[in-house]
């Protein structure tokens, strides 16, 4: 399996100034991320029955059991970052876009082989971003109530991104899961880098 530890492993360091940047506007910041936590809950469940086809019993129930825990841990999140965000005085809207989800989820080839592998791959890819992204708004926010809430989601989307990682060595071969995460960490470095700066958990820096 790749290597699942959490640190030098993008191959693009978010800047410190990113949190000074993203957090201007706290509510545009917190309705980006419930919509992200929203996202993330439906992926694991589209995920649920997509188990490998010549998978053993023990396999698909290992499966969809780490799937639906991850649907229940992102509906939670979704929960308690509304409520922070209705607390400021927001509401979630009813549209969003994310151009770096999009333009990752691109990367899927569909159809093909590899199709269930890379959305693995990819999910594994914004669990990772994101835990980097947590970390550093719970270091360097300076609100207290968020800086606790990203502190314990932090260490959520480590776990995700884990076994995301782990999931996909159940799809194919470990070379060639290897040679397709070295391809989509270069690919989400560019990706991430050209994104435009803003309230949001996947923008970018001046």
């Amino acid at each position: 399996m790749p290597d699942c530890s959490t640190h030098n492993v993008l191959r693009w360091s978010t800047p410190t100034s990113w949190v000074s940047q993203a957090t201007h506007d706290l509510k545009s910041l917190l309705n980006d991320h419930a919509h992200l936590e929203r996202k993330a809950a439906n992926n694991a469940l589209e995920l649920l029955s997509r188990h490998p086809a010549k998978s053993d019993a023990a396999s698909a129930r290992h499966w969809t059991s780490v799937l639906t825990g991850i649907a229940l841990d992102e509906v939670e999140h979704l929960k308690a970052v509304n409520t922070l965000l209705a607390r400021r005085g927001g509401i979630l809207s009813p549209s969003h876009r994310n151009p770096y989800a999009t333009a990752l989820r691109n990367l899927v080839r569909h159809g093909r082989a590899g199709e269930l592998m890379d959305r693995l791959l990819i999910s594994a890819l914004i669990e990772l971003r994101s835990f980097e992204r947590f970390e550093m708004l719970a270091d360097g926010i300076t609100d207290e109530t968020l800086g606790r809430l990203y502190r314990r989601l932090a260490v959520s989307e480590q776990g995700h991104y884990v076994i995301f990682l782990e999931l996909a060595s159940h799809v194919t071969s470990q070379v060639e899961v290897m040679s397709r995460w070295n391809t989509m960490l270069d690919a989400e470095a560019a990706i991430i880098a050209a994104q435009t700066p803003g309230p949001r958990m996947h923008s970018g820096t001046i």
